[in-house]
């Protein structure tokens, strides 16, 4: 008995049986047979010698003759009635496909059609993108891009995802740099991912070693931190390419672009810095201090102040965004165990939000009083954040736990756990297209 069942709807199932009868049978560990109870026929047949007999003998696939006069080969019978059987249990499987059952799977690579928000999560290890419906909590896509995916961000009309790629190898603190092998700038790039086609459409090119980056305001340019090099990339994305590279502190990361659309904030792991880019006039005008290993910017929605993490410090520091200095540092909790790394406002920029790395968890700050209200454990490294467009949902990309949290902050705790690639990093929530 063949059990066939479609691996996405538990309810389309049959089952194929081969069973015994009196015209066929199978006999003698060395292949002979006999097919016994055959009426005689009259008819020559290309398949073989009409014997005249009730039935026949063979080897190895001699003919025996059917109840219509036609010489049929014994494998070869046995073989169109299994495969006759196999079609009509395939058959049955596809209509309930095709019954009035939830809509069919999408084909490998391809997203189906849902009025629910999609999850867009780049994996860094497995280099590909998985495309999540948020009402089913189900990957429905799984798409190649290239190596290290991690930052990304959408275009103004959001019909655009830009992911950045690396050739760089992925180090840490617990990896000898000195064996890994040779950077691969073939690679690097800024991934562009067409959400209609569901496919990358081009990739243009990044500076050195991109990690992350941030889009224009009007669209039309890419400003990209290049750590290896020290240095900001501005890229015009019709043309395809790098207009200038601007030399800052220490693995740049973190890139934001103000609310005004005039000023770029580019933090420095290695100084503890963020370096202000006036985008008009193409050059550096402030560089100041904010703390330890800084990655992550969230600016309020007027642009007067902004939140920067201080990884090595354990605290989250709110800046004046206009005068270019720190006013308050939020401590989250004991530095080294608890690592701020991405910083995420909520629409209304009641509440930040900040994952934290090996600290496993995600904390949510009070922006009226800058105090700590809570946190939530999720998974293993959490890194990228982000909200569902009602803001009542926050995801989280937990890297060597290869899956996607999903925290309900109406009570701030974990509603359930999405499996993903192999090493999720970033992560970003879309309407569907209309």
């Amino acid at each position: 008995m063949i059990h066939v069942k479609c691996n996405i709807h538990s309810w389309m199932q049959a089952y194929i049986g081969v069973v015994d009868n009196p015209y066929f049978a199978v006999s003698g560990e060395d292949g002979s047979y006999r097919i016994g109870n055959l009426p005689p026929g009259t008819t020559p047949s290309r398949y073989g010698k009409k014997t005249g007999k009730a039935g026949a003998t063979g080897n190895g696939g001699s003919a025996f003759e059917r109840a219509d006069g036609r010489y049929v080969q014994g494998d070869e019978l046995m073989r169109k009635r299994f495969f006759i059987l196999l079609a009509f249990g395939v058959c049955l499987a596809l209509a309930g496909c095709n019954s009035a059952k939830p809509p069919a799977s999408p084909a490998p690579g391809t997203a189906a059609e849902s009025s629910a928000p999609r999850i867009y999560v780049t994996n860094e290890v497995s280099g590909d993108l998985s495309v999540i419906d948020s009402s089913t909590r189900k990957v429905i896509a799984t798409v190649s891009l290239g190596k290290r995916p991690r930052g990304i961000h959408a275009s103004p009309d959001q019909k655009t995802l830009y992911v950045a790629l690396s050739g760089s190898p992925i180090a840490g603190p617990d990896v000898d740099e000195s064996t890994l092998p040779p950077p691969d700038k073939s690679a690097d790039g800024i991934g562009v991912f067409s959400v209609a086609q569901n496919k990358m459409v081009r990739v243009l090119p990044g500076g050195s070693d991109p990690e992350n980056f941030d889009v224009s305001k009007d669209g039309k340019q890419l400003l990209i931190s290049n750590e290896d090099t020290s240095a900001v990339s501005i890229v015009d994305i019709a043309s395809g390419t790098v207009l200038k590279t601007i030399k800052i502190g220490g693995q740049p990361e973190g890139v934001r672009v103000a609310p005004d659309g005039k000023r770029v904030f580019i933090t420095s792991e290695e100084d503890g810095t963020i370096a202000v880019l006036d985008l008009a006039a193409g050059h550096i005008i402030s560089t100041f201090k904010v703390g330890r290993r800084p990655r992550s910017i969230a600016f309020m929605p007027d642009g007067s102040r902004a939140y920067v993490n201080a990884e090595n410090d354990g605290t989250v520091v709110l800046v004046d965004a206009v005068k270019f200095k720190t006013l308050k540092t939020i401590p989250l909790g004991k530095p080294g165990v608890i690592k701020p790394m991405a910083v995420l406002l909520s629409p209304d920029a009641t509440r930040l939000y900040v994952s934290t790395g090996r600290g496993q968890q995600v904390f949510t700050v009070d922006t009226a009083t800058q105090t700590v209200l809570g946190s939530v454990t999720v998974g293993k490294r959490p890194w990228g954040i982000a909200l569902s467009p009602d803001a009542k949902t926050l995801y989280s990309a937990n890297g060597p736990s290869n899956n996607i949290s999903v925290v309900n902050l109406a009570d701030n705790t974990v509603a359930a756990t999405i499996p993903a690639g192999t090493g999720p990093w970033g992560v970003i929530v879309l309407p569907p297209l209309r």
